[in-house]
């Protein structure tokens, strides 16, 4: 299961037989504001949300961003 950073979409992917699943981030300046994950129902239950936004905070921590979310899912990693 391999994230593929898609920095010109702003978002992070993760295709499973052809089923994507995705993260997506706001980029202003040196903040990111992760805003959205979206999880196929038939990729559920296997660990791909969490693997996209761990993926996506080790990227902005890298980058030295400040961080917020939108999103709730992501709200649970940073607290």
């Amino acid at each position: 299961m391999e994230v593929i950073h898609e920095s010109d979409n702003s978002r992070f992917v993760i295709n499973l037989d052809g089923q994507l699943a995705e993260l997506d981030y706001l980029l202003q300046g040196d903040e990111v504001n992760f805003s959205h994950t979206f999880v196929p129902p038939e990729m559920r239950g296997k660990g791909v949300a969490e693997k996209l936004v761990r993926a996506g905070l080790t990227w902005a921590k890298a980058q030295q961003l400040n961080i917020s979310a939108s999103c709730w899912y992501v709200q649970k990693f940073l607290k």
